[in-house]
């Protein structure tokens, strides 16, 4: 799905855990409205870790199917055990946002989350191929992402910024619009999607020490990419250790979009 995977420490598996249970607290009724119901077939693509893909495999119940997909192994082993340990079950799949390898026309519910921001240029292609997945007569796709001109970590230190930075130029580099998530309304009626809801949402997360957001998650991209060194790392790694130990009521606010239509 993007080019690059995210490093999956327990730190980072966490922050997904923590992200999906406020999606759900937040986003509940629109995900039963869109389908995420006893007895559907759920498709939950660019699943990383699989936080979403286990609550969805709750809600479709035992006689319900949800099937994770992502392009990382790796991220696909960790929805495994997520859901194993959950007690419920989740088909994983190898494939990319744009070719799922999933069939076409069978799926009540085709969620997308924090996946299109990472596919500069492949937006629409994306969703149209969401849309061939969802049944006729009803199927929904249900898009979430982000507008990272929100972001803020209150109490963070210098290092923080320094880093967000280099984030963000690795998405310019790569053609990414961090914007993505106030344009879902649109790619979804391109796609020939009959729209039914457009939300924004303020996310205000209070996060565990250790925690420390997406930029780091992708640190190794951005060694890759020649933005920064080891030694950056090894000087912010520092900085939060020691920031950790004195930050009192940290948060994080990042506004998010989710919108969902139905194929006619």
């Amino acid at each position: 799905m993007s080019e690059y995977s995210l490093a999956l420490s327990d730190a980072e598996i966490a922050r997904y855990e923590l992200m999906a249970e406020a999606a759900e607290r937040r986003e509940r009724d629109l995900w039963v409205a869109a389908g995420a119901v006893p007895g559907a077939r759920i498709a939950d693509v660019g699943c990383g870790p699989g936080a979403i893909a286990v609550r969805l495999a709750e809600k479709a119940g035992p006689d319900g199917a949800v099937w994770a997909v992502d392009q990382d192994e790796g991220a696909l082993s960790v929805a495994s055990a997520l859901a194993e340990k959950a007690g419920v079950r989740v088909h994983t799949a190898t494939g990319s946002a744009d070719a799922t390898g999933l069939p076409a026309g069978t799926f009540d519910l085709v969620m997308l989350r924090h996946v299109l921001a990472h596919n500069g240029g492949r937006e629409q292609a994306i969703v149209d191929h969401l849309a061939t997945l969802a049944r006729p007569g009803g199927g929904a796709v249900y898009l979430d992402d982000i507008d990272a001109g929100s972001f803020r970590l209150r109490g963070a230190p210098a290092a923080y910024e320094e880093m967000d930075e280099r984030y963000r130029e690795l998405h310019r580099r790569r053609g990414n619009d961090l914007t993505i998530g106030t344009r879902l309304d649109e790619l979804l009626t391109a796609a020939g999607l009959e729209l039914v809801a457009f939300e924004g949402h303020i996310n205000v997360i209070t996060p565990p020490p250790g925690m420390r957001g997406p930029a780091w998650a992708a640190r190794d991209a951005m060694i890759a990419e020649g933005l920064i060194t080891p030694e950056d790392i090894a000087r912010w790694d520092d900085a939060f250790r020691r920031a950790e130990q004195e930050w009192r009521e940290v948060r994080f606010f990042a506004a998010s979009f989710v919108a969902f239509a139905r194929r006619p």
